[in-house]
């Protein structure tokens, strides 16, 4: 049994193929990341929403961006993703081609175009669509739109057809592990195989070259001064790849611990460790605000006797459901105290009468 499953730790002397932990493993860095940024975002905006509150609004199209010059500065210099080049693992064209390609030499345009946009434009579009498939069920569930609405059938087709996409999407990626795992197909994911590339490791020839191309300065003077803006936004834009990566490099080990400390399974060893008594309420709150109504059964937006009285969680003002749905779906933040503020954060109330 030992030596039928010794290939899936080990490679063979004459194998370039990194083992399937290796792949695994690179492809959860950057899985484990987002998670821990978007925390720390969270954090910034709760303690000064007037400051930070934009980063947590705009987060996802924030962290594409800065990913695509993470992954473009490094597909340009050793082709190869960030936390590919993490592992010492470096990007080829398919092909027969017995003499592999110097990491330092850069992917073909076209493999290099293809793995850009399947590195940062697929786990965008993904959690895009997680974050609205996860709305739907919130609307559905509250019945937002009428029950005849046309809008309603069409999405409750849409979340009933949502589970059966994303198991044959889950499960493409398993069956190409499987194959990998047992020699059969030269990519662990489908999405090397979309964009022409396999992994391979790292040469003793690659880090020579990859140390040579990063010490050398180029001494070819600008022939003009066009030539020489191109060349100082290309350094410009290589410059913050290069924090971006640096940055990335020395924290990771500290990201993945944040992302294991806000697990689920430790959430109840962090609520033992952190529980705090009851903070005082908001100090920037102007009581004198005309927002707030004199009649507490009245609902500070709609100006109106409450109907399905609904808590902040995040505040502990009390609303109208729709009221309070429409406004944190819209702002993203409490009406009265601004504090930042999710779907997930309303309380529906039942009083004794009900």
């Amino acid at each position: 049994m030992a030596e039928l499953g010794a290939h899936i730790t080990a490679a063979s002397a004459g194998d370039d193929r990194p083992s399937i932990f290796e792949a695994v493993a690179q492809d959860s860095l950057m899985a484990a990341v987002k998670p821990a940024l978007q925390h720390l975002v969270k954090v910034l905006a709760e303690s000064n929403p007037g400051r930070y509150g934009f980063l947590w609004q705009w987060f996802d199209e924030i962290y594409v961006l800065l990913d695509v010059l993470l992954q473009q500065h490094y597909l340009a210099r050793c082709s190869a993703s960030f936390s590919e080049n993490f592992y010492s693992l470096k990007r080829i064209p398919m092909g027969n081609c017995r003499q592999q390609p110097l990491a330092a030499a850069g992917l073909p345009k076209r493999q290099h175009w293809k793995s850009l946009l399947l590195l940062v434009l697929v786990p965008y579009l993904k959690g895009k669509l997680e974050k609205l498939v996860s709305t739907l069920r919130e609307e559905d569930e509250y019945s937002i739109h009428p029950p005849s609405s046309s809008w309603k059938r069409f999405y409750r087709a849409f979340l009933a057809a949502y589970p059966f996409v994303n198991m044959t999407w889950e499960g493409w990626f398993l069956i190409q592990q499987l194959c990998y795992i047992l020699g059969k197909a030269q990519h662990h994911s489908p999405m090397l195989r979309l964009a022409g590339v396999r992994l391979v490791r790292l040469t003793a020839e690659d880090i020579l070259a990859l140390e040579k191309k990063l010490g050398g300065a180029s001494s070819h003077p600008a022939p003009s001064i066009k030539t020489r803006v191109q060349s100082a936004v290309r350094k410009a834009l290589g410059t913050i790849a290069f924090s971006l990566s640096t940055g990335l490099s020395v924290s990771v080990f500290f990201l993945q611990f944040l992302d294991w400390w806000y697990s689920s399974e430790n959430q109840e060893t962090i609520k033992s460790l952190t529980a705090l008594p009851t903070p005082p309420p908001p100090v920037h709150l102007d009581h004198s605000s005309t927002l707030l109504p004199k009649l507490k059964t009245v609902c500070p937006l709609c100006h109106k006797t409450r109907v399905n009285a609904t808590a902040l969680s995040t505040s502990g003002f009390v609303f109208c459901y729709r009221c309070a749905y429409s406004y944190v779906k819209a702002h993203q933040r409490c009406p009265i105290t601004g504090y930042a503020t999710e779907l997930q954060h309303l309380v529906k109330l039942y009083s004794p009468e009900s």
